[in-house]
């Protein structure tokens, strides 16, 4: 089935949260802060070439594709500050029409990029989009027949299959989780008070490979009154701690139940071993002595373990 991102764009919010989605699932080492200077200027231009998507383009063109070609359409000249490329040209146009359009607000503070730092921004961006240059991605996500919106609805099973070997296109994963999250608490929000009418029970197998949901931490604590549960499965606590970092104690604390299969991981079995504690065992022995006067004895003793 195709899943197109771009299907779930109502409002400047829904871009806000597709860009970082966008940002954090395609980070390597995990990297995610944001606060480096090429993460925030990639996040500006991200949401301006998406927000003209979302406004000017036909909705056969609202897609990864269409990002892609405007970014390869962003031709920077070092030694002339005054070149205009295909991109500028169209958002010259935009400011005609619209000075204070929210595509073009971000669009002017990514202008304010010198050409060298402009030329490495496009490069990073370039890199980071790399995958879609492949065509069998492309064509899966032109358009959208997953219908996210619905789910909570009717009852329904969505199985979403990545890779156990290869991470090449596993921030899907991520981008579609982060949607499926807040569309769904959107829906039970606004149309149903709070709850949805149908359960929606995540099952996150292979939790630790399908890229950094953002805000995951919060959304685990929050999805629950909306009748959505999350079950997190993993191989070790240490893959949630290398993707979360200090959240990884908020999504262990937000799980009511925890099953354990077995593993050797020592800090798992350390932390495992901290939350049941120590139990109480009752000992008694009984002694028994003979002799020309036989005698017996009783002791009672409990012990921590």
């Amino acid at each position: 089935m195709n899943y197109n991102p771009f299907a779930y764009i109502n409002s400047e919010k829904d871009i806000l949260k597709l860009v970082e989605v966008l940002i954090k699932s395609t980070t390597k080492n995990n990297n995610t802060s944001g606060d480096d200077f090429w993460g925030k200027a990639e996040v500006l231009l991200y949401t301006a070439l998406i927000a003209f998507i979302h406004y000017f383009c036909p909705p056969q063109d609202r897609n990864m594709e269409s990002l892609v070609k405007l970014i390869n359409e962003m031709e920077v000249k070092e030694e002339d500050e005054e070149h205009k490329n295909p991109v500028d040209l169209l958002f010259e146009q935009l400011e005609e029409a619209e000075p204070q359009h929210f595509a073009l607000r971000q669009y002017k503070k990514y202008k304010l990029a010198a050409g060298k730092t402009a030329k490495s921004i496009l490069i990073s961006c370039g890199a980071r989009l790399a995958p879609f240059d492949i065509a069998e991605l492309r064509g899966l996500m032109e358009y959208d027949e997953m219908e996210l919106d619905t789910l909570g609805e009717e009852k329904t099973a969505l199985f979403i299959v990545i890779s156990d070997t290869d991470t090449t296109f596993n921030f899907l994963a991520a981008m579609l989780y982060s949607q499926l999250f807040n569309l769904l608490c959107e829906k039970a929000d606004k149309e149903y008070g709070g709850r949805l009418p149908i359960h929606v029970r995540c099952i996150l197998d292979e939790f630790a490979n399908i890229g950094q949901i953002p805000n995951f931490d919060k959304l685990i604590a929050t999805i629950r009154s909306r009748e959505i549960s999350a079950a997190v499965i993993l191989q070790s606590q240490a893959q949630l701690k290398s993707m979360y970092k200090d959240s990884c104690e908020t999504i262990i604390g937000n799980c009511d139940t925890m099953l354990f299969l077995g593993g050797a991981e020592k800090t798992t079995l350390k932390e495992l071993s901290e939350m049941l504690g120590k139990e109480t065992i009752d000992s008694f022995n009984t002694g028994i002595t003979k002799s020309n006067q036989e005698s017996r004895s009783q002791n009672f003793q409990k012990m921590g373990n």
